[in-house]
């Protein structure tokens, strides 16, 4: 795998490569700005196509990808050798998917005015998520601080939808 350099006492397998490879969705985790490169163009798809299931469904499976996202950036950031590797970009989706939970609706001023939001509050790191990515230990503070960032969008997400839906495209849901 070009431009992963394993910590020099972990044998490269063929198990580690794949590992790596997924939790960087494969060259994405290595251009700049990895982590809003993956959520326009993995994370907004996917919430197209995720907007309309039932929100108990949706959040399930937010669940459990945020739950196997922190154990991939736990083994990968340990091969890696780095904390909160910028290569591995699974939670920088696990963030943008509570983002957009429960939205209901797909426009494409909602989808880049959430990606907008959920960006700057992760960077940011708006406390908790400051407290969250440093006391937390491995892969939990690694997606802990974008679920933070997440539910912070979440909630400016609905009063958008709920207070000035024309912003977003919306006429009045």
């Amino acid at each position: 795998m070009e431009g992963i350099r394993l910590l020099s006492d972990q044998p490269i397998t063929i198990r580690r490569r794949v590992l790596l490879w997924i939790a960087s969705i494969g060259p994405i985790g290595h251009l700049p700005a990895s982590g809003t490169v993956a959520v326009a163009l993995v994370g907004v798809p996917i919430y197209y196509l995720t907007c309309r299931w039932p929100v108990l469904l949706y959040v399930v499976a937010v669940v459990v990808y945020s739950l196997l996202a922190v154990w991939v950036h736990d083994v990968g950031d340990r091969l890696l050798g780095e904390k909160d590797s910028r290569k591995l970009v699974l939670d920088e989706l696990a963030g943008f998917f509570i983002a957009v939970a429960g939205l209901g609706v797909f426009t494409w001023p909602l989808a880049i005015l959430a990606v907008l939001v959920e960006r700057g509050f992760d960077i940011l790191k708006v406390p908790p998520a400051n407290w969250v990515e440093r006391r937390w230990p491995g892969g939990w503070g690694v997606v802990g601080d974008d679920v933070v960032a997440g539910l912070y969008t979440c909630a400016i997400m609905h009063g958008v939808i709920r207070w000035a839906p024309g912003w977003v495209g919306l006429s009045g849901v």
